[in-house]
């Protein structure tokens, strides 16, 4: 069926009323075609998990220190590198399925920013391109890259999962995100005309299909090739780059994934889309902690979408966190300029909230400054 909805073009400027991600949020519904909208906004099954991850940090509330002393900043170190504040851009498909400009926008307003960047596998522009124009407008503002992180889902055939690590290794990425919890999530939205997996050109792109009487996913190929461990050794052993786990949620899976040698982990349920019924992130994350014994980083990835959000996630053990949907709205409402305008608005409320809460560092963010709010 074609749509006679009228989707409105870019704002070419960021308007007064755009003050928070919940207002970009409601504005982006008009820049996206309607499935596209459906697409970005959905979670799996009945949206139980989806609904949880915001209503999860919802429940925690806020202990501020009195008459602290203030002089501080955002800053934390991770894997090596320093970063402006606790905020990374989370790795997100096609992103020109609402923008012309798609990953590179983003690239260039985390370069702005001193924000860290995860690039998807299946980005709609090529991870070469979107390491160029982050590296470029690096050295026109005389600075030094923001962290660029590839994330990797793994192929069929090993030899092209290696031939995307390759390519971000040579394209200039500082570490590998592996996905483990998405093999075997629903089909996606069906891509208009221009926009595809770029980097997978070439490659075979299994599909699932099934008829009555038939196997449906257990025990069939895709079933089979999901992660697993050893693909986990595989991967430390054929790159030096830091492996982050993304996906898991169990603290005896996350203490396995560390002696395994993953470098860091990102707790994540991913954005609620793969099964119904999961916990949110932020509920897990102590247990995690505990389990891993602070050996290696910890980073959160779900329902994130206040600057106090991120305030609750680095008291609970976070390392920091990934942005994830925000990055559609915001994209879609107005490119670049409204993708560095979202970033600010996250890093400002993060340290209003800090501020007031007495904290002026995330070193003295803990768990003694939230209470939990009666539901």
């Amino acid at each position: 069926m074609v749509s006679n909805v009228t989707v409105q073009p870019p704002l070419t400027a960021i308007p007064a009323d755009l003050r928070t991600l919940a207002d970009y949020e409601k504005r982006a519904e008009m820049h996206m075609t309607p499935d596209v909208w459906r697409h970005v906004q959905e979670g799996a099954g009945r949206g139980i998990t989806l609904a949880e991850n915001r209503a999860a940090f919802d429940r925690i509330g806020f202990l501020p220190r009195a008459m602290a002393d203030l002089d501080g900043d955002t800053g934390i170190e991770l894997l090596g590198r320093h970063h402006a504040a606790p905020i990374l851009l989370a790795p997100l498909a096609y992103q020109r399925l609402v923008h012309a400009e798609g990953e590179l926008a983003c690239a260039r307003a985390a370069t702005a920013l001193d924000t860290g960047m995860i690039v998807s596998t299946l980005s709609s522009i090529p991870l070469e391109d979107i390491a160029a124009a982050a590296h470029a407008l690096a050295r026109d503002l005389g600075k030094k890259p923001a962290p660029l992180w590839f994330q990797l889902y793994l192929q069929p055939d090993r030899e092209h999962s290696l031939q995307l690590v390759r390519r971000a290794e040579d394209a200039g990425y500082e570490a590998i995100v592996l996905t483990v919890d998405a093999a075997l999530k629903p089909a996606g939205i069906t891509l208009p005309p221009g926009v595809d997996a770029v980097n997978l050109a070439g490659m075979p792109r299994p599909r699932q299909t099934s008829v009555p009487g038939g196997k449906i996913l257990l025990g069939t190929p895709l079933a089979q090739s999901a992660p697993g461990w050893e693909d986990l050794a595989w991967l430390r052993g054929v790159t030096r780059l830091p492996i982050l786990v993304k996906g898991l949620l169990l603290g005896d899976d996350a203490a396995r994934a560390v002696d395994e040698g993953a470098d860091a982990l990102i707790i994540s349920n991913h954005g609620g889309r793969v099964l119904d019924g999961l916990p949110s992130p932020v509920e897990l994350i102590q247990n995690v902690a505990e389990s891993t014994a602070g050996r290696i980083p910890l980073l959160l990835d779900g329902g994130v979408r206040m600057g106090t959000d991120v305030v609750k996630a680095i008291a609970l053990g976070a390392s920091a966190v990934l942005i994830g949907r925000p990055q559609m709205h915001a994209l879609a409402v107005a490119g670049l300029p409204g993708m560095a305008h979202m970033i600010h608005l996250m890093r400002t409320e993060l340290e209003a909230a800090m501020a007031q809460l007495g904290c002026p560092t995330c070193a003295l963010l803990g768990p003694d400054r939230l209470v939990a709010l009666s539901r």
